[in-house]
């Protein structure tokens, strides 16, 4: 009891350390997907892959087999493009900060497997994985 009472400061201090470790495990807890997990997901359960960049952004580079919904249209066309809501889905746009969004979107309509690629397209091509141009 001495030991804690005279290193109080000390424990305080391993205490919010460890919770600040801890944190991030739980807050990514939502479906970030790394560049390579996301490939295993498209070659072993056929996970589609929807870009939610604009047009204009897709066309200069997306993931292969991407289908393009932008952010602002994926509530209303979501449900055509991918009617099997068992399938996995992984959300991808530049910086993975819009696929975040679309993310609680998906989740919404009833997409439980929908994940969202961490970084984006930039950690695609980071990991050296193709783009296609339309």
């Amino acid at each position: 009891m001495i030991f804690i009472l005279d290193n109080w400061m000390l424990i305080a201090v391993a205490l919010v350390s460890g919770s600040l470790l801890f944190w991030p495990l739980v807050k990514g807890a939502g479906g970030g997907l790394s560049a390579a997990a996301a490939v295993q997901l498209m070659n072993r359960e056929k996970a589609v892959v929807i870009d939610v960049c604009e047009s204009d952004e897709f066309a200069l580079g997306h993931v292969g087999a991407a289908k393009n919904i932008p952010l602002n249209q994926l509530e209303e066309k979501l449900p055509a493009a991918v009617k099997n809501k068992a399938l996995p889905v992984i959300l991808v746009c530049q910086s993975g900060a819009r696929s975040n969004r679309a993310l609680a979107i998906a989740r919404k309509l009833g997409y439980e497997q929908a994940q969202s690629l961490s970084g984006g397209l930039a950690a695609w091509k980071a990991a050296n994985l193709p783009i296609e141009k339309s």
